[in-house]
């Protein structure tokens, strides 16, 4: 149900606000937005997959691409943790 909800709530990601974040907001007020370095690599640059031209449907891909992979590395861990506790280590 939760991954159901999450990957509902990707498709209208397009229609979340353009402005930047508050971390980001508060770097660029105080002076210090320029200092940040760019990542090492980019899997889904600016929320976009590169083979999907149209701006909404390219966001929307990139944030379900992203819920399934936070999802299953939580559901990956959840198991390993399971197995831990199972055999009492």
């Amino acid at each position: 149900m939760g991954l159901a909800a999450a990957l509902l709530v990707a498709a209208f990601s397009p229609l979340a606000s353009p402005s930047p974040d508050g971390l980001e907001a508060v770097a660029a007020s105080q002076g210090f937005l320029g200092l940040g370095q760019a990542a090492p690599y980019q899997i889904l640059p600016d929320y976009s997959v590169p083979f999907i031209s149209h701006p909404a449907l390219t966001t929307i891909a990139a944030v379900m691409v992203g819920t399934l992979v936070v999802f299953g590395g939580a559901v990956i861990i959840g198991r390993l943790a399971t197995r831990r506790q199972a055999a009492g280590l």
